[in-house]
């Protein structure tokens, strides 16, 4: 072949490079090229064929980078697949797939240095000594006759980093001729599955579990609905044992980074070396050695790990678990391919013929729609593992409560004398507020001046700790002002309540209780993260105040009882998801207590308790929820009755934005005729200084949406190419959330 067309980790189109000076080049291979007047990329192979470009200078391939392909044509496949299905370039692909250090680019070809494989020294036994000889050169010599057993052991050649030899004891045998030292590629070794440790399941999970199984004879992916506490992780197991056992590769998704920590520890107990940890948090040098491994190594890995696991190269994936499918930090936000994980997981198993489940306590509506329709097989379990209750909802109304002069700052009698007695009997309550520092805006009373942030249109939050008040969208930050920049006041007022606020109030309520906080700020990294829950789990603290976080999989043995402190937050967000987010906040907040010998409670204040959501807090009660929300998106046309593509147009100067923002909805009305909605300017309309329109176009079932993205990728592409549009920034996400 003499051209191949090669992928370059941009937000471009591949591009055809000279090959045939490059002898038995594969599909999947790793090249270095130069693109542009000096720039020298890494590309991957994507076709091979004799067809040269019809305009332009030909460039060849300057090298190939490794003697294997970096990827398979499975992954291939994959790649291709988000790039259609997501509107993103196969560049774009490339970017976030592979690790940073496997796709070097430099300015020059001499400043250019591709990854090289780490290598290991390995020591071998000489076949052309006798046992006489060596019987000789290891007598009184109990170390040399141990490192000698050693290699023998291994099949005459070990690794020098197992023998735990000393130097001298080395020398001394190369010396006298018995072993040689060469080097060679450290190759990874998968340890054995440790089978006897695997969870004992009850009655109901054991049923569960033959379900999966009986599932999977039908269907490729099972959704296990299970309620907090009933021990879906447990169940897992199993398939992952079996899985492993016949020598497959198995994918555990989870939803936040910071859960990986808990759950690769419960997993090495049982599955040894074999589990690894894969996720954006690693060192560069950390994700590269992974990615290089599986391609060296043999089938049969174990990877627990965030959306990025995804592109790892697996050789025989078998299973794929995605762990709270429900999440929504499954959906990649920036940059483009803008790719839901579990959606892409699905997808990935399909490609390997391997099985999926979905695990949750509070399944998303489109993945329950899909196994009521019988493209899914459903799962339930009902009842909490170990005979533990699910919690009491108690729904407390605030406007009720300040009417009776029964609230104190942010919290209502109800909930304090909860608290009291819980503390009393020396157990843990946890404080549900989901916005984080002490206030979301500073006001004037007398000129009602409020803080707001220059690059964007929203208030700064203030955080008392640091006495800042900052942007959570763009970084701004200034000092916490003591007067009013309009009137000079120095009556400024702290409006609302985050959970820095929270904390402090509390504490003073109770000072007697230890108080401490999970937020993005006070746990910023893994280390303080972890810092925080063992301290709580441990009992060194009685009350937690978190944020979202404290809903993600924590188990606390002490916690009986939970207050979700403005509820109102979560119901009251305009969009079309907002209650079936809220019931899951709320839902997966409440799993937190009440998990051993005393059922706990849940309270919710909320200054709307006639909310249809409120009545439909309980654990059992989702199928009816479920069912009162799929009618109205059915009746309002929403997923999962129709597809949706959410386009952003961004630029600093508003009249260009309009202008553009009109061309592009004009253009895809011809097609798409009332389907299209907008432009509009959403709540916040301007960040990092940045203005911003969307338009919203939804595809119904029955019309083909493979060819609905591909209209929108050609009418986008034609729009960006006019000359006053070429510095606006128009972003196609797929299935937004």
């Amino acid at each position: 072949m003499n051209f191949a067309d090669i992928i370059l980790p941009l937000a471009q189109p591949c591009y055809t490079f000279a090959v045939s000076h490059i002898a038995d080049l594969k599909v999947g291979e790793a090249v270095a090229v130069q693109f542009g007047k000096s720039s020298i990329y890494t590309g991957i192979v994507l076709n091979l064929h004799n067809n040269p470009p019809k305009s332009g200078s030909i460039k060849p391939v300057l090298k190939r980078l490794y003697d294997f392909p970096l990827l398979s044509p499975l992954q291939i496949e994959f790649w291709r697949w988000l790039s259609e299905y997501y509107i993103s370039t196969i560049g774009e692909v490339m970017r976030i797939a592979l690790p940073s250090l496997v796709k070097p680019h430099a300015a020059t070809e001499e400043l250019y240095t591709p990854y090289s494989i780490p290598q290991q020294r390995v020591l071998r036994l000489k076949g052309d000594i006798t046992d006489e000889q060596l019987q000789k050169i290891i007598r009184r010599a109990p170390r040399r006759a141990a490192l000698i057993n050693k290699i023998q052991e291994a099949g005459g050649e070990i690794a020098r980093s197992d023998t735990k030899a000393d130097a001298a004891t080395i020398s001394a045998l190369v010396k006298a001729d018995v072993i040689e030292i060469f080097e060679r590629d450290a190759t990874p070794q998968l340890g054995a599955i440790t089978q006897s440790l695997l969870p004992t399941l009850s009655a109901e999970q054991s049923a569960a579990l033959e379900r999966i199984n009986s599932g999977f004879q039908s269907r490729n992916v099972v959704l296990l609905h299970g309620v907090t506490s009933s021990g879906k992780t447990e169940i897992y197991t199993h398939p992952i044992a079996k899985a492993l056992e016949k020598g497959e590769d198995v994918l555990l998704l989870v939803p936040e980074i910071s859960l990986t920590s808990q759950l690769v520890e419960r997993m090495q107990r049982m599955f040894g070396e074999r589990v690894i940890s894969y996720h954006s948090k690693l060192t560069p040098a950390r994700r590269t050695q992974i990615y290089m491994d599986m391609l060296r190594s043999p089938s049969g890995n174990f990877i627990i790990g965030a959306r990025s696991a995804l592109f790892l190269p697996y050789k025989k994936l078998g299973l794929v678990v995605v762990d709270e499918e429900h999440d929504t930090s499954y959906k990649q936000s920036e940059p483009n391919p803008r790719y839901h994980g579990r959606d892409a997981a699905i997808m990935l198993a399909s490609l390997h013929n391997a099985k999926t489940i979905l695990g949750s306590a509070t399944p998303s509506l489109e993945s329950f729609n899909n196994a009521m329709a019988a493209k899914y097989y459903g799962v339930s379990l009902t009842s909490r593992y170990g005979g533990s209750q699910p919690p009491k909802i108690i729904i407390s109304d605030t406007l009720r409560a300040v009417k009776r002069g029964e609230r104190k700052s942010h919290f209502n009698k109800e909930l304090l004398d909860r608290i009291a007695e819980r503390l009393a009997a020396g157990e843990q309550v946890i404080l549900f507020q989901n916005r984080r520092g002490y206030a979301p805006y500073v006001e004037c009373p007398r000129c009602g001046w409020k803080a707001r942030c220059p690059k964007c249109n929203v208030t700064l939050t203030r955080h008392l700790k640091n006495g800042t008040l900052s942007c959570h969208y763009c970084g701004y930050t200034i000092a916490d002002p003591r007067f009013c920049p309009d009137c000079k006041s120095s009556e400024l007022q702290a409006m609302g309540f985050g959970t820095e606020r929270v904390e402090e109030q509390i504490a003073s309520l109770f000072p007697t209780a230890r108080v401490l906080r999970l937020d993005g700020d006070s746990a910023n990294s893994s280390g303080a993260y972890n810092r925080i829950i063992s301290q709580f789990a441990a009992g060194e603290a009685d009350i937690l105040v978190g944020t979202q976080i404290v809903a993600k999989g924590l188990d606390f043995k002490g916690v009986t009882l939970i207050g979700i402190l403005n509820a109102d937050n979560l119901t009251s967000a305009p969009d079309f998801r907002a209650a079936e987010r809220a019931w899951q906040t709320i839902l997966q907040v409440a799993g937190r207590c009440g998990r051993r010998e005393r059922a706990g409670e849940v309270v919710v204040q909320t200054a709307d308790p006639s909310h249809p959501l409120f009545a439909a807090l309980d654990e059992q009660g989702y199928q009816h929820f479920a069912a009162e929300q799929l009618r109205e998106r059915q009746l309002f046309n929403y997923p999962p009755f129709c597809r949706l593509i959410r386009i952003t147009l961004r630029h600093r100067e508003g009249s260009r934005l309009s202008a553009a923002a009109a061309m592009l909805s004009q253009r895809l009305k011809k097609e798409f005729g009332s389907r299209v909605l907008g432009p509009v300017t959403p709540l916040i309309d301007r960040i990092r200084g940045e203005h911003i329109v969307e338009i919203l176009i939804k595809i119904e079932s029955g019309l083909s949406f493979a060819r609905s993205r591909a209209i929108v990728a050609e009418t986008v592409s034609e729009v960006r190419k006019k000359a006053d549009n070429r510095t606006v920034t128009i972003i196609c996400d797929v299935d937004p959330l």
